[in-house]
């Protein structure tokens, strides 16, 4: 049997390769490559983290792990279902499983964050709504029918961004990076002002990395609990 940390190494090797791979394929507008390699990045990712977790040290994995499991799959599925659909219908796909990416991850940072939205972290809060606000205003005349799923995607994403930063640090930075990408989306699909060159690298290269780091946060909290940390974790599932 292959040991457990040289299995985990050897996901993260795939995972960066193809990282790279589809950024490359970004940045000269690769489009079939990008989107094959859109495909795999989620299911490698939580390869990683769940070969990274549920260690002899704990009887199986926390909440925190099995939400954000659940959250990078509903990931895929906004990556990989609006390329079966055209139009409005693909960008709804795409907003709909995001959208339930993001409820998993809000359930899962919840614990770590609720009681410091308006405490200690009371600026960074504004600042998120502000932030989120100003996307609303920025998209809202080229939103059209698509409003009003844009609006409740953006208060999640924005609610995420919030209360992943009671996580710890990379989860907080992870979130933010969320927020950056998922702005740059709804930006470029509702505002002409907004047309940076190689956008999509730039939106890709913003997510992959939110998502590294809100894995590799994930995992530090995880080891955490696992030496008796304090953190409110509640046990799920087998390892």
């Amino acid at each position: 049997m292959i040991p457990r940390q040289r299995a985990v190494r050897f996901v993260w090797v795939v995972f960066g390769l193809l990282a790279i791979v589809h950024l490359s394929a970004q940045l000269v507008d690769r489009e079939r490559v990008a989107d094959v390699t859109q495909w795999f990045l989620m299911p490698v990712l939580a390869g990683a983290l769940w070969l990274g977790t549920g260690g002899s040290a704990a009887p199986g994995r926390s909440r925190l792990v099995v939400l954000t499991l659940v959250a990078l799959g509903f990931s895929w599925l906004g990556d990989t279902a609006p390329d079966l659909a055209d139009g409005d219908l693909s960008f709804l796909l795409m907003v709909g499983f995001f959208l339930l990416a993001q409820v998993a991850y809000i359930a899962a940072f919840a614990p770590y964050g609720r009681a410091e939205v308006w405490g200690r972290r009371r600026w960074s809060t504004v600042g998120y709504l502000v932030a989120v606000g100003f996307l609303v205003l920025a998209c809202a005349p080229g939103a059209g029918p698509l409003l009003v799923p844009a609006l409740l995607y953006g208060s999640a994403l924005g609610a995420m961004a919030i209360l992943a930063a009671g996580v710890n640090r990379l989860v907080a930075v992870g979130g933010a990076l969320f927020l950056v990408s998922d702005g740059m989306i709804a930006l470029g699909a509702f505002a002409d002002w907004f047309s940076p060159p190689v956008e999509g690298f730039w939106v890709m290269l913003t997510y992959i990395a939110a998502q590294v780091l809100i894995v590799l946060g994930v995992q530090a909290a995880d080891r955490d609990h696992q030496r008796g940390s304090s953190a409110p974790h509640v046990l799920a599932g087998n390892g």
